[in-house]
């Protein structure tokens, strides 16, 4: 009898076989996603059904042959009952159907789908989209509004998925839209929603009535919010940037989800309101009873910013509810309409201006206080925006001309001590006089009654208002798609050419407000860069070199603004090109008519006779460390030697 080998061929054949099958059943394993979505046809086939054995009734003869209309029993009757138990109620009502309901002012008119009872369409009425389309927020199932529960027999259900029974009434001049989701005829979770003629805000509440025996409040209840911003404006990049989720908590605490991560994650307790923002839009929700805890996420769905793209980003958040003896009772608003400073403001006590990206700290406070009142002045009687950016820069720059006097000044004193301070490093030359130089050409400044901070400080103050207008123009939706010469809208850039190509960040089109304002800034950094020379100290050793630094900025900051403004809001690159022409205007007029250099050395030398004033406590303690390190400085040169 033969006697049987082992064969390793076989073996690493089978192997092989199981490994295969393995990775065939692990990839087409439905995901997460498509299980839901099964469970989801599972539970409206269900109820499809009982709507079929209601719609469709069988006449039973009675005893007395009256004809009497019932619902006959049935297996899909039975196997709906066994899927949604006591919410079965509601699929036999006249409402189980996929119908809508319209409620509208002048401003917004909002769909309302019986279906989970949910919004499923949001039109603004007086905006448009970047190619002139009808402006939805809601569109297209982009958008969720779902409460998650367990039942008392331990079945899990979402609104999403059971019908609710509408009823349109008016209240006064106000639009009142209930959805019921009924177990019973007198026990129902209910949403409702009131519209006021000239409103963007939506009075809303959830709330339940004799619903403690069907939900079971032991187990958590979730309100599960979800939206995929649709994008409405011209540049993707620039309306990416400018969309958050923002929310408020504890009454006053503000709080924002980084817009250039590709995902974010954020838990909040105490939440006020949360506002799902886009650039120029948003979806609010607030709550009469903060939420006890927020789970907030932030996805970014834009893949590549210079491809066209239906959405911008996914948000998501997840509200606990509470109830009291089994009930829900949540007053709440909804809002849907523009990031707009004046309409968001108006609704006092709720601080939904926050929702405007005007910047924080000082930069918030000037653009509230100042430039937009300034705007909304100015637009009061002045029709054309381009015009009115041009009108702002131009107080903007009178109101900091001061400034850039004094900036002109400084560098003018600090040319005429130069010889002076060219004298002291040849006198005091080697790194181990370094110490001596410095303490030499301060007493030297000193007593001139110049000081090299006297340069910087004037151009610290113009930042704040720099980054302030930086914030000011893409937050302010009066210039949406208003045109100015060449630009067809002054919130998106002014594209003169568009390329077959892409350049690395820059993008596919050419844009002619950053070439002017880039033009604008090196003639500008050009005119100012000997003035700032002057202001430096000679050269001294061991030191960096600053006239190789200062030229090689004269090139980086025009060719940085060319490159970062290209795809930004044509606005922000109209007002800092006429800004950096008028700067350059102001300086010849101080330089050519006001400016006299012959004054000011003859000022230095006058104040250099006065005696010296008594030395402030800083001062003293600033020359005894320099002396001691002088000090040390020599001894250490002793104990080499």
């Amino acid at each position: 009898m033969e006697e049987k080998k082992f064969d390793i061929n076989s073996l690493i054949g089978f192997v092989l076989l199981g490994a295969i099958m393995l990775w065939y059943f692990y990839s087409n394993q439905p995901t997460p996603e498509e299980l839901a979505k099964q469970k989801t046809e599972q539970i409206q086939d269900s109820i499809q059904n009982v709507q079929q054995v209601f719609e469709q009734p069988k006449i039973v003869e009675d005893s007395n042959n009256l004809g009497i209309v019932k619902p006959t029993d049935s297996l899909a009757l039975l196997q709906a009952q066994n899927k949604l138990g006591v919410f079965s109620y509601s699929a036999g009502l006249p409402s189980a159907k996929a119908q809508e309901t319209v409620i509208e002012n002048e401003l917004v008119k909002i769909t309302v789908s019986n279906l989970g009872g949910q919004i499923i369409e949001v039109l603004l009425k007086k905006y448009k989209t970047y190619d002139q389309l009808p402006l939805y927020l809601i569109k297209d199932n982009n958008a969720s509004f779902n409460v998650k529960f367990a039942t008392q027999d331990n079945r899990n259900l979402q609104t999403k998925d059971l019908f609710f029974e509408p009823a349109l009434t008016n209240n006064g001049d106000n639009q009142v839209l209930t959805m019921k989701l009924k177990v019973a005829a007198d026990k129902y979770l209910e949403y409702r929603y009131e519209l006021k003629p000239d409103d963007y805000m939506l009075d809303f509440s959830l709330r339940s009535q004799g619903m403690s025996d069907a939900i079971n409040s032991s187990q958590e209840i979730n309100l599960d919010w979800k939206l995929k911003t649709l994008r409405s404006e011209k540049s993707t990049k620039y309306e990416n940037q400018y969309t958050d989720l923002r929310y408020l908590y504890d009454d006053t605490e503000f709080e924002y989800m980084n817009a250039m991560s590709e995902s974010s994650e954020d838990e909040a307790t105490g939440v006020n309101w949360i506002a799902f923002k886009q650039q120029f839009f948003t979806s609010i929700l607030l709550t009469d009873k903060p939420f006890a805890k927020a789970n907030l996420i932030s996805n970014n769905l834009v893949e590549d910013e210079f491809i066209d793209t239906v959405y911008t980003k996914q948000f998501h958040a997840v509200l606990p509810l509470e109830t009291k003896s089994g009930e829900l009772d949540y007053a709440m608003n909804m809002y849907y309409g523009p990031v707009d400073y004046k309409v968001l403001s108006s609704y006092e006590g709720k601080h939904l201006d926050r929702i405007v990206s005007l910047g924080w700290g000082i930069f918030r406070w000037i653009n509230k206080y100042i430039f937009i009142p300034l705007f909304g002045f100015l637009s009061s009687f002045i029709g054309s925006y381009g015009l009115i950016i041009i009108l702002m820069t131009i107080i903007v720059r009178i109101f900091m001309s001061p400034v850039v006097y004094k900036s002109y000044l400084s560098s003018a004193k600090m040319k005429v001590l130069r010889p002076e301070m060219e004298e002291i490093n040849e006198k005091h030359k080697g790194k181990e006089n370094a110490m001596k130089r410095q303490q030499e050409t301060m007493a030297l400044q000193r007593k001139a009654g110049v000081s090299p901070l006297s340069g910087c400080i004037p151009a610290l103050i113009q930042m704040p208002v720099f980054f302030a207008l930086f914030r000011f123009f893409p937050a302010n939706i009066d210039i949406r798609q208003k045109g100015f010469l060449w630009a067809d809208d002054l919130s998106a850039y002014d594209e003169i050419l568009k390329l077959p190509f892409k350049i690395p960040f820059y993008g596919d089109h050419i844009s002619l407000f950053p070439i002017l304002a880039s033009v604008a800034i090196f003639i500008y950094m050009q005119m100012t860069q000997s003035q700032q020379m002057s202001m430096q100290q000679p050269q001294q050793e061991g030191m960096p070199d600053m006239q190789k630094m200062m030229k090689m900025m004269l090139w980086i900051s025009p060719v940085m603004m060319l490159f970062f403004f290209n795809s930004f809001a044509s606005s922000l690159s109209l007002y800092y090109f006429v800004s950096n022409l008028l700067t350059i205007g102001i300086m010849l007029v101080i330089k050519h008519y006001i400016i006299d250099e012959d004054k000011i050395h003859a000022k230095i030398q006058e104040n250099k006779k006065r005696p010296e004033k008594k030395k402030s406590v800083f001062r003293q303690r600033l020359d005894n460390a320099m002396k001691q390190a002088q000090v040390q400085q020599e001894q250490q040169k002793k104990t080499k030697k």
